[in-house]
């Protein structure tokens, strides 16, 4: 056995300390030990996956950036090589995704979350009834400012969903191990970038009758500074947007305040960052306007098929296929070429087996029934199962660590009940975010014209630019919601790992 396999436990055991550690900050305070952690979650990084990782100079314990795309069905894993800037490690096909294109609005709606989110150790759930999964953490201080509510919305195993984004259990746990390891290297929290569709003029010339066009625009400020500084964005919310890259005035000493119904403090983007993002959607907005000139075809903004999954998956799905009394989907194809889907998954109604092309009609389907999972439910013995086992802890109440569905997590050792699409509640529409671009307007973004943009400096050690003033935004906010108690305040930037003072030290 090589020296490398021969390593590996020990380290993922290592890693599986520091996530235990974590949640027990938060919190929770248990008797157990971490021999009793179910082993799909101590599984070591494939040697394939090391392979590739050598190959990229991506050291093992580097930190990550998870992006996700609805209408391509993908989830890229990012990861941090030698050189401290983050390329693209691997592009995973999604398994199911539900809802339609757009944000989450309320609990019950099926809808799979858009926006930024920020995954720390304790939202990882070993033990989660579809497989391994981690919490999003739904709803973050922009989603909470437009009193969106829901709970429990996971990226897991199980290729079944309804609401959440599911993979497969292999790439699932490959994911997993990924995370782990940057957080046993140092990663605080790593992000994910959920957005409807890849942030191209094209896409947003299809679909531009879509109410979420001015949420959309928004979130691709947020995929323009990351494309464009290949670094996270550090990521605020204020006056019910989000905030990108935004640092304290030179000189002021006083730390930024973010509050995500409050009005923004006075901040500024470094000159370099807000020129090149400035350009970009000029360039970008010419493109656009040039699509729609040309007569570039709209998709329809509601599709009534609950959601996707990749091509690689559907072409699974051929005619044939039925579903059993138990509710699992008998799959007609046996290529395999393609991944495979397991007897768990739930096709979009487009895609399920029976349904009349003509008619669009699609026979019922009985109640799905889950087998029981191979960890036994969680006991006083068992560290992670006494964490996770209870809806009603504190660290399920927490983070939903039991679900992996939308908004209820399921009883030990059963199967959800038969899904239902409740009606589509009006989403409410987000005020469109400001632009990093010269205006006469009150509130935008101002890189000086006589600095001509540079490219983005990428190296930890390189001196800042100077920034440009970027004063609080004066734009017209939509009538919205009184504000609840509780509210968030914007999320504060990661940490990179050469700069974290790790609780964990001892372990490396």
């Amino acid at each position: 056995m090589s020296a490398s396999r021969l390593t590996a436990r020990p380290r993922a055991l290592l890693a599986s300390v520091a996530l235990l550690a974590a949640v027990a900050l938060a919190g929770c305070q248990t008797d157990g030990s971490v021999s009793n952690l179910p082993a799909k979650a101590l599984k070591p990084v494939s040697a394939a996956m090391r392979a590739e990782l050598e190959k990229k100079q991506m050291p093992l314990e580097s930190p990550i950036l998870v992006r996700i795309f609805k209408e391509e069905a993908e989830l890229e894993v990012w990861k941090q090589d030698a050189n401290g800037q983050f390329a693209l490690l691997k592009t995973y096909p999604i398994c199911r995704w539900s809802g339609e294109l757009g944000p989450k609005i309320k609990q019950g709606d099926r809808q799979a979350p858009e926006g930024f989110y920020a995954i720390t150790p304790g939202q990882m759930n070993p033990n989660s009834s579809y497989y391994l999964s981690f919490n999003l953490g739904f709803p973050n201080a922009f989603d909470r400012a437009y009193d969106r509510t829901g709970q429990f919305l996971m990226v897991h195993g199980d290729c079944s969903s309804a609401g959440c984004y599911a993979m497969t259990d292999e790439q699932m746990g490959e994911i997993y191990a990924l995370g782990r390891e940057s957080f046993f290297g140092g990663q605080k929290s790593f992000q994910v970038q959920a957005y409807p569709f890849r942030m191209t003029p094209l896409n947003m010339a299809k679909h531009r009758n879509s109410p979420h066009m001015a949420f959309w625009k928004m979130l691709k400020e947020g995929n323009d500074h990351f494309e464009l500084t290949r670094a996270e964005p550090k990521v605020d919310v204020c006056e019910r947007r989000y905030v990108f890259n935004a640092q304290a005035p030179t000189g002021d000493p006083k730390p930024l305040a973010f509050n995500a119904r409050a009005k923004c403090p006075t901040y500024e983007v470094a000159q370099e960052i807000a020129t090149a993002v400035a350009e970009k959607q000029e360039k970008d907005q010419r493109e656009f306007v040039a699509l729609v000139q040309r007569g570039t075809q709209t998709v329809a903004v509601t599709t009534g098929n609950d959601g996707g999954m990749h091509p690689t998956f559907a072409a699974k799905l051929k005619p044939g296929g039925q579903f059993d009394q138990t509710g699992r989907f008998l799959l007609a194809s046996s290529d395999s070429s393609t991944p495979p889907l397991p007897p768990t998954v739930n096709p979009p109604k487009n895609l399920a087996a029976g349904t009349d092309i003509q008619t669009g009609t699609t026979p019922e389907r009985p109640a799905p029934v889950r087998t029981a999972t191979a960890e036994p439910p969680g006991s006083n013995s068992n560290f992670f199962g006494s964490l996770f086992s209870d809806s009603n802890s504190t660290v399920s109440k927490m983070f939903g660590l039991r679900g992996g569905k939308d908004d209820v997590p399921p009883p030990p050792n059963s199967k959800p009940a038969k899904k239902t699409r409740p009606a589509q509640a009006s989403p409410a529409r987000p005020a469109t975010p400001p632009r990093a671009v010269a205006s006469s307007a009150p509130g935008a973004v101002r890189p000086p014209a006589a600095v001509p943009a540079q490219p983005p400096t990428h190296t930890a050690a390189a001196a800042p630019a100077k920034p440009a003033s970027m004063p609080p935004t004066a734009t017209a906010l939509a009538p919205m919601p009184a504000p609840s108690s509780g509210m968030m305040a914007g999320a504060a930037p990661v940490m990179s790992s050469s700069n974290f003072e790790s609780r964990w030290g001892a372990f490396r």
